[in-house]
């Protein structure tokens, strides 16, 4: 199996092999079709497999081919994806930009111990990808600076991790504010009874 057996578009595929992508890795393979299709997609792979494409591509793919102008013709945030440390957000945002660099598509990271102001800056000057921690997150959104209206897509990567940092009530308070979201992905190295149970409620 190749990446145009995924049914990928060619900026993607181009990007891909430009990363030196050449097969999909089991956890691409499973994840991406259903992804694509608009499915919820809970997702176990040991680090270093992958997870991060098998989740950035399906949203960098359906965000272009369902274009959404917000307003005052900035892009709203349609997809957010929540991770655990600022290491790994950043880490998630620069490949966010390499897979999407031939797509006209705009990301913002946005993590604590640093100063808000650029990171609202970047925000409100619109981005269809939102990459954070929570505990920004809920900072910004908290303060009225994030508007999440038009979310469609909400990824937990490094899920069981992140429930093992104490991130459970941050996160089940974000998923219970994003009342118009359609699909849930879920990505880590294990799955725990936590993570089970968190698929189950959303």
């Amino acid at each position: 199996m190749d990446f145009e057996q995924l049914q990928l578009i060619e900026p993607i595929r181009r990007a891909l092999s430009e990363q030196g992508y050449t097969q999909p890795t089991a956890i691409q393979a499973g994840a991406i079709p259903p992804a694509l299709e608009g499915r919820d997609v809970l997702g176990s792979a040991r680090t270093g497999t992958g997870k991060t494409c098998a989740f950035a591509v399906p949203i960098l793919q359906r965000l272009t081919q369902h274009p959404v102008t917000g307003k005052q013709g900035k892009p709203p945030i349609r997809a957010l994806v929540l991770t655990p440390t600022r290491e790994l957000a950043i880490q998630n945002q620069e490949q966010v930009e390499h897979y999407g660099k031939y797509l006209p598509l705009k990301s913002v990271v946005i993590y604590g111990g640093v100063g808000q102001k650029p990171q609202v800056d970047a925000i409100q000057a619109g981005a269809e990808i939102l990459i954070a921690t929570p505990g920004r997150l809920a900072d910004l959104y908290g303060q009225g600076l994030l508007d999440l209206s038009q979310l469609e897509i909400f990824v937990l990567d490094e899920a069981d991790r992140m429930l093992d940092m104490g991130f459970v009530r941050d996160v089940t308070r974000i998923l219970d504010q994003l009342k118009h979201r359609r699909n849930l992905g879920m990505f880590s190295a294990t799955i725990s009874r936590e993570v089970m149970d968190i698929s189950w409620v959303y």
